[in-house]
């Protein structure tokens, strides 16, 4: 069987010249890091956003629309959190959930432009599967374009990001998860106040065709502000960190939000959402794991898919791990026994080893987004 070729970015000739290490990411052609000899690597682009400021190109997120009269109320029928309680500028984190059986198609980010207009960033092996299921559910005249190579995606993250869009003419005092129209190199752009670090930070959304130019002036301003241009590794272990789930690990089908800890992100008040029969049985009748941190308390790397134990006894499955780089122990995101407490001492079966590590809510470090 022949595999499709990997889709790329609108900067992907940056990467490459660059010299930055490509792989795989939901079938994109993404950077990983780039060379430590041009003061890169994972540690140092992670240090770069938590003490100063790094630039993540994350073109590869979905971007979707939902358009027409009743757009707003039919994508609140799907989605858990509630669109009706933010404005039109705001942006909304949310999962959308099979309703059959409760478990997540996808976590993303929803846009607010108007009631008929909302703006949807899914992650970007998903983006085709949660297209489909939206529009198998429209009624009316609500329209759904599936927008995924229509828009880069670049996050700006640390906490000089604002010095940097202030050296590029962008003043502006926007609220936590709320965005605008700007422009940089002349293009226009959307911005807003999102990101996966942890740091305070925007999202930039420039047309494809003018990504690059958009690309350049921020890469710029980074570089003169002390910062790092900065690849997914970098990405993995600051979202790590701050105990931010991975679709595809600390969400999934399989894995619905009541066990990902992630009810926050759920309005069990409101009338529908796709799977909310299933949740509201869960969360009432508790279910068998549910996701916490590890920290471990001996040396070892902990990776997605290592076994947990209590003594001898079994007692779950770890969904993430890495080498934090701020706390300088291993960390993990675990789906673990509902018995076992924060602060109870367990075991991570690494290649063989079984190492200690305690149980912890996440996240691992306070967040400063705001």
């Amino acid at each position: 069987m022949i595999s499709a070729p990997l889709k790329r970015s609108p900067i992907h000739d940056f990467h490459k010249s660059a010299g930055a290490k490509l792989a795989d990411f939901g079938g994109w052609e993404m950077p990983i890091e780039y060379p430590q000899e041009r003061g890169g690597g994972v540690l140092n682009e992670h240090a770069a956003v938590r003490e100063r400021v790094g630039l993540f190109d994350v073109s590869h997120l979905g971007k979707a629309e939902v358009k027409g009269a009743g757009a707003l109320a039919f994508l609140n029928g799907c989605v858990t959190n509630d669109l009706m309680k933010i404005s039109d500028g705001q942006a909304q984190y949310n999962l959308l959930c099979d309703d059959a059986t409760g478990g997540v198609i996808d976590d993303l980010i929803v846009y607010r432009r108007s009631s008929e207009n909302l703006f949807l960033i899914p992650n970007a092996a998903n983006t085709t599967e949660v297209v489909a299921r939206l529009k198998r559910a429209i009624t009316g005249s609500i329209v759904i374009n599936n927008l995924h190579e229509e828009y880069g995606v670049f996050a700006l993250q640390g906490p000089l990001a604002k010095d940097v869009l202030k050296a590029l003419k962008i003043e502006i005092n926007l609220d936590y998860m709320s965005f605008t129209g700007a422009e940089i190199a002349g293009k226009e752009i959307i911005i807003c106040r999102t990101g996966y670090t942890g740091e305070l930070g925007f999202e930039i959304l420039p047309k494809w065709e003018d990504a690059r130019l958009v690309w350049d002036e921020l890469v710029s301003a980074v570089l003169n502000s002390g910062g790092l241009v900065a690849g997914l590794g970098a990405r993995d272990t600051l979202r790590t960190e701050m105990g931010y789930p991975l679709h595809g690990h600390e969400l999934s089908l399989a894995i619905s939000p009541v066990q990902a800890s992630a009810s926050w992100a759920v309005a069990w008040r409101k009338e529908n959402f796709w799977g909310k029969n299933i949740l509201v049985k869960e969360r009432e009748s508790g279910t068998a794991q549910i996701l916490r941190g590890l920290i471990l308390l001996d040396r070892g790397i902990p990776r997605a898919g290592m076994e947990l134990f209590k003594g001898e006894i079994r007692v779950g499955i770890t969904t993430s791990g890495t080498f934090s780089p701020t706390l300088k122990q291993g960390i993990a995101l675990a789906l673990i026994s509902k018995e076992i407490q924060p602060d109870e001492e367990i075991s991570v079966d690494i290649r063989g080893k079984k190492v200690g590590a305690k149980v912890v809510k996440p996240p691992f470090l306070p967040a400063r987004v705001r």
